[in-house]
């Protein structure tokens, strides 16, 4: 296993140690290793308090007690252990710090005391430099390489005084982080996967047209960090929840935004989403979801070059425009009267206008009203003048891609990588893929649809016994 070294003044252990409170999950168990003086009770105390927040208390030092308990504000246990004087490693059963480690946080000074170190542990090993204001600290474990980039990532776009807090991820690898500072708030953006460049060129492209995208503050292009301006927490998807009254009102403004979008002809550097990539993308239901529900494949594997046939027959005739593609609630910012916020759109492609529209409209997380569907599509027929029977076969088309491709997501997140969560979800999809699959234009994909199984609550529960453990 890798490890990752950096150089740390007093107020860099202290970020270092508020981001790692912002990563860590219950479960885990964090080794601080070095002399005395070394800097461990520090970042301890950095860590805890981080992650108590705005009911952070007082954390002395556990030398003569071994443990101290905390409470943070999610619920979350964290367990400070100093082990400097443990005299026998049995003591630890009386207190409980190994059965403490399957549910809560375990900060463990001078894990040289442990009779066995915890498996999948992180360790943190400080060193004091001939400076006496600076330490080396070498990290340890699955996952603290990206976190020892983003340290020093922040320690060079000058944010060590910030606070720090998660922020909810996707079901791709990009984490995402918000930074409190009184001089304005940003949003840390961690791509491992490589598309920061994309989202920098995009963001550039709708902030030239007077779209809202995120300014950027701070980039590292080749490490997948970027620094930038934090929107608010405005999510249009808490808004629909906490001011219900305000939904027709919000789709008309994602509607009209579309609209204006669309008047753009897409930048050159975005890929074509057409239908043969539309064929190729949907194979991911053919590949995981019969799998899941233990069904014939054989039909799933005509899916794709159906689709293909149908987009050449109703969406092939007009001319691409940008698609955000992830345009959905969880990725816009309501700002009121101003301009909606715009984030997660670094996969961005050229494709049918239908397509963000029914990717706003047909959400998986969320009951959109059918009135407010048939009033958005109406609304953006009347304005662009597109004909109104072949749109609505593309729509129901693209809906339908969409559709499936959101299944076998959600059946290999669970088969694959053990994330269960997004079960709950397949029923609303697979209500929103008939709703589509209805349509005349449609019949095709849809007897290649018809003899698998719905994701019924029993189907759903065969599906989680699949599920992979992590």
């Amino acid at each position: 296993m890798t490890s990752n070294c950096l150089i740390a003044d007093e107020h860099t252990v202290v970020l270092l140690a508020r981001l790692l409170a912002a990563a860590a999950g219950p479960g885990r168990t964090i080794l601080l290793d070095g002399p005395v003086g070394a800097g461990k009770t520090h970042f301890a105390r950095s860590f805890i308090r981080a992650r108590q927040g705005d009911q952070a208390e007082d954390v002395p030092s556990p030398t003569f007690t071994l443990v101290q308990t905390y409470d943070d504000p999610s619920g979350t246990e964290i367990w400070h252990a100093d082990l400097y004087r443990l005299t026998d490693p049995s003591e630890l059963d009386e207190l409980g710090l190994e059965e403490a480690q399957d549910n809560a946080i375990c900060l463990i000074e001078w894990p040289d005391r442990l009779d066995m170190l915890p498996p999948g542990a992180w360790t943190l090993a400080f060193e004091t430099l001939d400076d006496p204001d600076l330490r080396r600290i070498t990290m340890i474990g699955e996952g603290l390489d990206r976190l020892a980039r983003c340290a020093r990532f922040l320690v060079e776009a000058g944010r060590i005084g910030d606070d720090i807090r998660p922020l909810a991820a996707d079901a791709s690898a990009r984490r995402f982080f918000r930074l409190l500072s009184a001089r304005g708030d940003a949003v840390l953006m961690d791509d491992p996967g490589g598309s920061s460049e994309a989202f920098c060129a995009i963001s550039q492209w709708l902030t030239e047209r007077g779209f809202k995208a995120p300014t950027m503050l701070h980039r590292d292009l080749p490490a997948g960090l970027l620094l930038v301006e934090d929107l608010g927490d405005d999510l249009v998807a808490r808004v629909l929840v906490e001011k219900p009254q305000l939904t027709p009102q919000i789709y008309d403004r994602i509607t009209d935004f579309l609209i204006e979008l669309h008047r753009h002809e897409p930048p050159g550097f975005v890929p074509a989403l057409d239908g043969a990539m539309l064929a190729q993308q949907v194979g991911m239901f053919a590949q995981w979801y019969p799998q899941a529900t233990d069904s014939d494949p054989d039909p799933a594997t005509q899916i794709g070059e159906t689709v293909a046939a149908l987009h050449a027959k109703w969406a092939a005739d007009l001319p691409p425009v940008l698609s955000l593609r992830d345009f959905h609630a969880e990725n816009l910012i309501w700002r009121g009267d101003a301009p909606l916020g715009l984030i997660d759109f670094q996969d961005a492609v050229a494709t049918h206008p239908a397509y963000d529209l029914v990717s706003a409209l047909q959400d998986a997380r969320r009951d959109v009203p059918r009135k407010i569907e048939t009033s958005a599509i109406a609304r953006y027929l009347d304005a662009t003048g597109l004909d109104d029977d072949r749109f609505r076969a593309a729509y129901a088309l693209l809906g339908a891609q969409r559709n499936l491709r959101i299944m076998g997501i959600f059946a290999r997140l669970c088969l694959r990588d053990g994330k269960s969560r997004y079960l709950q979800f397949m029923p609303r999809v697979w209500d929103n893929l008939w709703r589509d699959l209805s349509h005349p234009a449609l019949t095709s994909l849809a007897q290649l649809v018809k003899g698998l199984p719905a994701p019924d609550s029993d189907t759903i529960e065969r599906i989680r016994r699949k599920c992979a453990r992590p």
